[in-house]
C-alpha cells in the first residue's frame, strides 16, 4: 500500500512538470521583423521590409522538436524606401493589400538539423497557400529584458517563388526575380 501511495504520489508531482516543458512566447514588435530581396532587371537586387510581425511561439523545452509558431506579417506596411515602388507594391497587380492586408506562416513540423532547426509550414501570402522551409538559427540563450521578463530570439530564411503566389504575374523574371528571399528576425517574450 505504501508502494502505491509513493507512485501515486510522484505521478501527482510529475504532471505539472511535463506540463511546464511547453510556454508561450511572443515576439517583441520593437525588435522583430521581416525583410525581402528580390532581383531588379537582372543586373541589382530591390531591398525592403513588411510592417509589424505579431508571433506566438509554443516552445517545448524538452524536445524543441515539439515547438510550434504562427505569425501574421503587416503587408500593408510594406517598406523599400522608394514611396512610389511602395504604392505600386500595394497596388492588386502585387501584394493587393487593399483585400490582403497581412500575410501568415503556421508551422506544422519542426525538425533539428545540426546546431540549426527546420521549420516546415504553410504561408498565406495573397490569399494563396503554400509549403515552405524556413531554416533556422535559435532560440538564443534567453536574458532577463527591461520588462524582466526572458527574451530570445529566432534568425530564419527561405525563398519562395512570387508567381507561385500570384504575385506581379504579368512580369518575366527578367523584370522582376521569381525568387524572392524572406529574412525573419525574431525577439520573443515568455509570457
Amino acid at each position: 500500500m505504501m508502494r502505491f501511495a509513493l507512485i501515486t504520489g510522484t505521478l501527482a508531482l510529475a504532471a505539472p512538470l511535463a506540463l511546464a516543458q511547453t510556454s508561450t512566447w511572443t515576439s517583441d514588435p520593437a525588435h522583430s521583423q521581416v525583410e525581402f530581396s528580390i532581383s531588379h532587371l537582372t543586373v541589382a537586387t530591390v531591398h525592403g521590409h513588411f510592417g509589424k510581425i505579431t508571433a506566438t511561439v509554443q516552445f517545448n523545452e524538452g524536445d524543441i522538436t515539439q515547438s510550434s509558431v504562427n505569425a501574421t506579417i503587416d503587408v500593408n506596411g510594406v517598406d523599400t524606401g522608394e514611396s512610389p515602388r511602395d504604392s505600386v507594391l500595394k497596388s492588386s497587380d502585387f501584394f493587393n493589400v487593399e483585400k490582403f492586408p497581412t500575410a501568415t506562416f503556421t508551422s506544422t513540423r519542426v525538425a533539428r538539423n545540426g546546431n540549426k532547426l527546420t521549420i516546415t509550414g504553410q504561408l498565406t501570402v495573397r490569399g494563396v497557400t503554400k509549403q515552405v522551409v524556413l531554416e533556422a538559427e535559435g532560440p538564443a540563450r534567453p536574458v532577463s529584458g527591461t520588462d524582466h521578463k526572458p527574451h530570445t530570439s529566432f534568425s530564419a530564411t527561405t525563398t519562395i517563388s512570387r508567381t507561385a503566389f500570384g504575385i506581379a504575374t504579368m512580369f518575366p523574371d527578367a523584370v522582376a526575380g521569381d525568387d524572392a528571399k524572406l529574412t525573419i528576425e525574431l525577439e520573443v517574450v515568455k509570457q
